[in-house]
């Protein structure tokens, strides 16, 4: 079954990143949103069952896009990708719902390793 699963970053090249590293046999329909704004209206739109999350944009940043998910109830999952591997930016997207967190720039691995830990793959 094909997952909807929306890249939202603020960097072209961070987004084209992402999706290279992806799992070459995941079955998914990729969206790609700029900025926070433009990913809840993916998410709301149904194209972000599975997220992958900058922290840092224009417009609304990532942990802003993680509030309204979690207040609005929306249904999806999140998997913050950014380079603020501060702790405390860690602590504070997982209480606001996100399900982990990967440092920036993807390690294909890794992505694969966390995909199956929550059994996404």
């Amino acid at each position: 079954m094909t997952i909807p699963l929306l890249i939202c970053d603020d960097s072209m090249m961070a987004r084209k990143q992402v999706a290279r590293s992806l799992p070459p046999d995941w079955d998914v329909d990729i969206t790609f949103a700029t900025n926070g704004v433009e990913g809840l209206q993916a998410i709301r739109a149904g194209k972000g069952e599975m997220v992958f999350l900058d922290l840092t944009m224009p417009d609304m940043d990532g942990y802003q896009v993680l509030e309204a998910v979690k207040n609005e109830g929306l249904d999806t999952m999140v998997i913050v990708i950014s380079g603020d591997v501060q702790p405390e930016a860690h602590a504070r997207v997982t209480a606001l719902g996100a399900m982990d967190f990967i440092r920036k720039p993807v390690n294909p691995e890794k992505l694969e390793e966390t995909l199956k830990k929550f059994g996404l793959i």
